[in-house]
């Protein structure tokens, strides 16, 4: 049936044609031909070194024969709780050399979260943080089944003595399984996607093309490499392009700063709190950085005007998530985004080529809803994972004709630019009212003395939930600003049954390690003392 969703009004914006070729070779294929092509050019700028594609080529290699005399076989896995580190690179090109599959964890990881983890993708190996590598952890690993673990040292000192071996190099082909990324695990445990080679090399193509990458280009790594963004916007777009990445263990703004001016990096993709934080540093802000995207997290307005304001560059939305391989949506590079004028949302972009975009229904997902009307977001395309590691259900649960469900409720108008209003799990429900925390947060960052915001629902005996606001203020602006302002504020832009009753201040909104705002975090924080 024609709707105009299958029409694709947003034809006439785009950057690129509608359909890209799909890839039938891997970024690893890409990254062996650079390196044999321009051995000498910058892979990897680590702080003040710099790392060859030649470099990495003979380390690959050699830990891919490491992992053949450790009796590693194509399929098996190698768990990686590192930071945006060499060793990182190091390890995921040398597992897919061997026909392995990388497992990136959060080097955060408690030792009930890291025994889960490897455990459920069952890893052989474990190449972890020197500081990770306690007694503990050790014992969890063993408790998982793992049978090798390296520390960042002593992964470090196999290498420099381990001979290349021809024979260990198995080529995965682009159905073959690149990653398993573990998701945040917002409803039950978390679940591994299964990333292949083909999605990942697919959008590192679309990054490509989207974002005009040319061979001036420099990436400035801001996210965390065990994240889908570092995965694909860095690495894979790296190895596809042949163009160098700016690494810094973790983030630091004044490091990040530093780094961008001395490899003068062109573009990064990033989410909404690091820039935040650069806007909030007092260092000069490198002009050069032209191409910012931000994704992971809403991207309120006000935000965006004051760092163009500041900086000069604009920060283009962009929309995925660790199911659809990193981008499914995007901004186009030089266009402003459109803000909903009910709202003040800004639109998060158009699909990308080759994408099925689609917005259901939020009673039936097997009916559209016309433009204008909110329901929930469906994707279909050659991104997409291939469903959820050992778990057929929960891979089953996730489609509906075809069609990933994402989850996120969102809207398209006539022009094709779509929206998004909140994740359905996060609708507040007061007296009756729907309520989308989405909306309360981009009416509060308007306010000159807010930092940062996040909207929750708190439980109520009368109205079932209230708005609750967590604020956190701008220097300088801690002694002026009270609760009864930032109600007054919304009051005046929104509905009185939107606005929040209460108003806390905090020094830090709680977020993850990829810099999205953890309000389970706050609901935990806030709940009444015995309720579970």
């Amino acid at each position: 049936m024609s709707s105009i969703y299958s029409q694709k009004p947003w034809l006439r914006h785009y950057p690129v044609d509608e359909e890209l070729p799909i890839p039938r070779i891997t970024v690893l294929d890409c990254f062996e031909k650079r390196a044999g092509e321009a051995p000498d050019a910058p892979a990897i700028h680590h702080f003040d070194d710099t790392i060859s594609f030649g470099e990495f080529e003979d380390r690959a290699e050699r830990f891919a024969s490491l992992l053949s005399r450790c009796g590693f076989v194509s399929g098996d896995r190698v768990a990686l709780s590192l930071q945006n580190d060499p060793e990182f690179v190091i390890a995921v090109l040398g597992a897919w050399k061997r026909g392995g599959i990388v497992v990136p964890l959060n080097p955060m990881f408690r030792r009930k979260e890291l025994e889960y983890h490897l455990a459920d993708c069952g890893a052989r190996v474990w190449i972890v943080l020197d500081s990770l590598a306690t007694a503990e952890n050790r014992d969890a690993a063993a408790a998982a089944g793992v049978q090798h673990v390296f520390t960042v040292q002593e992964f470090a000192g196999v290498l420099a003595q381990q001979t290349r071996d021809p024979a260990a190099h198995v080529r995965p082909s682009p159905d073959d399984i690149a990653y398993l990324v573990y998701t945040s695990g917002t409803t039950g445990n978390p679940k591994g996607a299964i990333i292949p080679h083909s999605s990942l090399a697919f959008n590192a193509e679309v990054y490509r093309v989207w974002m005009e990458i040319g061979p001036d280009d420099v990436i400035l790594g801001l996210a965390p490499l065990f994240h889908i963004t570092g995965l694909v916007a860095y690495l894979a777009l790296s190895f596809r392009t042949g163009i160098p990445l700016i690494l810094f263990h973790r983030f630091d703004v004044t490091t990040a700063l530093y780094l961008a001016k001395k490899w003068r990096g062109t573009m990064t993709v990033a989410a909404i709190t690091a820039y935040i934080a650069l806007m909030n540093c007092e260092d000069e802000q490198p002009r050069f950085i032209t191409k910012c995207y931000s994704g992971g997290a809403p991207v309120p307005p006000a935000v965006v005007n004051r760092f163009e304001a500041r900086f000069g560059a604009y920060i283009h939305n962009i929309y995925g998530l660790t199911e659809t391989t990193s981008p499914s949506h995007a901004v186009p590079l030089g266009v402003a985004a459109p803000v909903d004028p009910a709202t003040g949302a800004l639109a998060f972009g158009f699909p990308i080529p080759n994408c099925e975009a689609r917005v259901v229904s939020l009673e039936d997902p097997g009916t559209e809803v016309p433009p204008g009307v909110a329901g929930e977001l469906v994707l279909k395309g050659p991104f997409l994972f291939a469903g959820y590691w050992n778990k057929p259900q929960e891979s089953e649960r996730a489609f509906h004709n075809g069609y990933f469900r994402t989850g996120d409720v969102a809207w398209m108008d006539e022009q094709g630019w779509f929206y998004l209003v909140d994740r359905k799990k996060d609708m507040i429900v007061a007296s009756g009212f729907k309520i989308w925390p989405r909306e309360v947060e981009d009416t509060i960052y308007q306010h000159p003395a807010v930092r940062e915001v996040a909207v929750i629902g708190v439980p109520d005996a009368y109205r079932g939930e209230n708005v609750k606001a967590f604020v956190v203020l701008r220097e300088n602006f801690a002694s002026t600003v009270d609760a009864q302002e930032i109600i007054g504020f919304c009051r005046e832009r929104i509905s009185a049954y939107k606005c929040p009753r209460e108003v806390e201040f905090i020094a830090e909104v709680p977020k993850t390690a990829t810099g999205k705002f953890l309000r389970r975090a706050l609901r935990e924080r806030d709940r009444p003392a015995g309720m579970q």
